[in-house]
């Protein structure tokens, strides 16, 4: 069965139950994408050093969120943020998100990793929200070949992945209903990581993954 990705955005001091299901969860996850301000922010933010800190002590991969708007955002940005993500919650690894599909964006993205794995992130996890060249598979430890709602991934034509067959591929679900059996159909479709949430709208990472909802009380 595949394994769960979380990108899951909101603040561990206005959803402290929440946060302590992801860290029970440990066993079950593939990483935890941590996003403070849309990236590691201005300054450090010490509730989600802390949560971090727990996360890796609990052998959790915690990824830094940066966004590279397809290409178009300056690589110095980019890199200075994965620096901050690395210096003030020492993540393992970077979860670079709006990446370009393209042959034609590969370079950029071939410098960005090298930049990554100098700054001392072993993991690289791309948010293409579609299929993109198989060339991409050199760069990421994990391929986000697929973003969107549920309506449009239950009917989703399994296309079998083209490029090296050790990368692992990564579908991110949301407006799912409970019940719904996303872990099957990733699995069947290839992706050996998934994240299936019922939120909805433009932020639909606000909400826990339905493996991991919690029961009344607070928890699991």
């Amino acid at each position: 069965m595949s394994r769960l990705l979380v990108p899951y955005y909101e603040h561990p001091s206005v959803r402290p139950a929440e946060w302590e299901a992801i860290v029970a969860a440990a066993p079950r996850l593939y990483g935890v994408v941590l996003n403070p301000a849309s990236g590691p922010g201005e300054r450090p933010d010490p509730a989600f050093a802390q949560i971090a800190e727990r996360l890796r002590t609990a052998d959790v991969r915690v990824l830094g969120y940066v966004d590279t708007a397809y290409g178009r955002r300056p690589r110095a940005e980019i890199v200075a943020d994965l620096t901050r993500h690395r210096d003030w919650y020492g993540t393992d690894g970077a979860f670079l998100d709006q990446v370009a599909t393209g042959l034609g964006e590969f370079g950029y993205y071939q410098r960005l990793a090298t930049a990554a794995w100098g700054a001392g992130h072993d993991t690289l996890a791309f948010n293409h929200g579609a299929p993109p060249h198989p060339a991409y598979g050199r760069l990421a430890d994990v391929l986000v070949t697929f973003e969107g709602p549920w309506e449009t991934y239950r009917t989703l034509r399994p296309d079998p992945w083209p490029g090296d067959t050790r990368t692992r591929l990564c579908h991110l679900v949301y407006g799912v209903p409970p019940g719904a059996r996303v872990a099957e159909l990733a699995h069947a479709r290839g992706a050996r990581v998934h994240c299936a949430v019922p939120g909805e709208g433009e932020h639909p990472w606000g909400t826990l993954p339905h493996a991991l909802e919690l029961r009344r009380g607070g928890a699991l």
